[in-house]
Parts: structure tokens; C-alpha cells; sequence
């Protein structure tokens, strides 16, 4: 097993990886059973497996079978309160953003798909820089991650879909490593949406992800030449992450009433309650790993 590297200021993260021979053994034994999982979602794939907004049942299956051995193997995601998240019908999963990179997007998308049974897809409003690439784009819609506008997130909860909203934006995904844990403020239009569809938000914590890619700074001059906002350097240059352990955890549902027109203080005071749920969980999360971390050095 690889061992922990260093991070930022010499301490040093622990490390899972992946060891020679584990990766092809664990896509043969999943394979099949992600397959299936795939085929239980209640998207209305047509005789092509197609759904009505463009998400194709390969490639949501292909890219499963990436994201599944990451998630079991190589992160080794802890996930816990799955059961928080409606089996069926429309439901807003409001979350932290941790990491420079997706990595929190997709580990959250894969919870749902491995942790919950029947399984469900996680369709999150990306930003729209990912659609200036061919492949990105591709990929991104037709595994049902759509660009970030209020029409695409409306008629998706309309739909009984399950929307993923990082509130914090992209400022979320540019925290340095001192503030890994740390949250930005929210914007409020998905409160907003969430009064207007009458849905539930499940707040979620992601932990592990400041670690996993250690930032210390954002080079936003190179990011515009290259056509994204940023890019995140660490102490090994390179935004790769760390195969450090990551963990998810789903809080209980926030029902507002309302309909969205309500008066800016008014929506902001909710926005306060679920940033507040929010930290809440991270601050809980943080505690578990520390106990764990500490349990680990008392162990001969």
C-alpha cells in the first residue's frame, strides 16, 4: 500500500493507493454489478439509451466503472447517511465544495450510484468552462452534468431529479490548504429554486479533498491562457490528487416554505440555516477523522 506523502508545511497525509494487481481484479468483480446498477436507475432510457435530456445509459455506465474503482480503491470514500436522500422524487443534494479539482463532484455522484438502493443519478450544474472543451462537454452531458443555469435546474427538479449544487461556485473550489475546511459564501438562487419546486435540500459535507490536492496557490494567469479560471498548484507543482481518504456526509433534509418570492433578507436567513448545517457536518467529519487519526498513533 503507498504510504502517506507530504503535505504542505512537511506534515504528512495518509495515503491509500491502489497496489499492482488490485485495479484489473476489482474492474472484472465490479463490472458486472455496476451494469446493473445502471440498469435499475429510473431515468426513461429509449430503445437507444437515450433519456429525454440527452444522458446516455453507456456512457453514465462507462464512466461509473472509472469513478467506482476511485471511489472503492483509491480514495476509499467513507460515506455516511445515505439514507438521508429520497429514494425516489425531487430532492436538491447542497454541498461544500473540497478540492481544486471535480473530485468532490464525482466521488458524490458515485455515492449515490454505489451507496443507495435503488440507485440514483446525481446531476450537477457545472460551470461553463467545461463546455468550451469537446470532450468535457461530452462527457459532462451525457452523464446529466449540465451547465449551472436556473432553467436546466428547474425543469430537472420538475422532473423528480436529483440535483447536486456546490452554492459556494467556483471560489469554492480555490481554497488553500490552511482553508481546507473553510466556507465561502453561498450565492442564494438555489434556495430560491428549492422554495419554487417545493424540494427538499440534503446538506452534505465533503472532507478530504483540500488534502488529496494540497493547493498553495492559484495560478489565474495561466488558467485564462489556458481557458479554465485557475489552476491549483501544490507542492508537487502538478494538481494530481493524493490518494488520500476522503469522506462524504449527508445530514438530514431542510424543508423551507415559501414559493422563492419572498423578500432577499428572508431567503438569506435560509441560506444561513443549510451553510450552517453545512459546517455543522464538516465540523463533525473533521472530529471522526481526527479520532481516528489519533486512535491509529495509540495502536502498537
Amino acid at each position: 500500500m503507498a504510504q502517506g506523502g507530504p503535505g504542505p508545511n512537511g506534515a504528512r497525509v495518509e495515503c491509500g493507493g491502489l497496489r499492482p494487481g488490485v485495479l484489473r481484479s476489482a474492474a472484472v468483480a465490479l463490472s458486472d454489478g455496476l451494469d446493473a446498477r445502471v440498469d435499475r436507475l429510473e431515468l426513461p432510457f429509449n430503445e437507444y439509451g437515450v433519456d429525454p435530456y440527452g444522458i446516455s445509459r453507456r456512457h453514465v455506465r462507462d464512466a461509473l466503472r472509472v469513478f467506482s474503482l476511485i471511489y472503492r480503491y483509491y480514495f476509499r470514500v467513507r460515506c455516511h447517511g445515505i439514507e438521508h436522500i429520497p429514494a425516489k422524487g425531487r430532492g436538491m443534494l447542497v454541498g461544500n465544495h473540497s478540492g481544486g479539482v471535480a473530485v468532490d463532484g464525482a466521488m458524490v455522484l458515485t455515492s449515490t450510484m454505489l451507496e443507495m438502493d435503488p440507485p440514483r443519478l446525481a446531476q450537477g450544474m457545472v460551470e461553463r468552462f467545461l463546455h468550451k472543451f469537446p470532450v468535457s462537454s461530452l462527457w459532462a452531458s451525457r452523464t446529466g452534468q449540465f451547465t449551472g443555469l436556473p432553467e436546466h435546474a428547474r425543469r430537472l427538479l420538475e422532473d423528480d431529479r436529483l440535483l447536486m449544487i456546490f452554492p459556494e461556485g467556483a471560489r469554492g473550489t480555490a481554497k488553500l490548504f490552511p482553508d481546507r475546511y473553510s466556507l465561502v459564501d453561498f450565492g442564494t438562487g438555489f434556495v430560491r429554486l428549492a422554495l419554487q419546486t417545493r424540494s427538499p435540500i440534503i446538506p452534505f459535507a465533503f472532507l478530504g479533498g483540500g488534502s488529496a490536492i494540497p493547493t498553495v496557490f492559484n495560478a489565474y494567469t495561466l488558467g485564462r491562457l489556458l481557458g479554465v479560471p485557475y489552476v491549483p498548484l501544490t507542492p508537487y507543482l502538478l494538481p494530481v490528487p493524493l490518494p488520500v481518504q476522503l469522506e462524504i456526509h449527508y445530514g438530514e433534509p431542510l424543508v423551507f416554505r415559501g414559493t422563492g418570492d419572498e423578500e432577499d433578507h428572508v431567503i438569506e436567513g435560509y441560506v444561513a440555516k443549510v451553510k450552517e448545517r453545512i459546517a455543522g457536518l464538516i465540523e463533525r467529519g473533521r472530529a471522526g477523522r481526527q479520532h481516528r487519526g489519533l486512535a491509529r498513533k495509540l495502536l502498537p
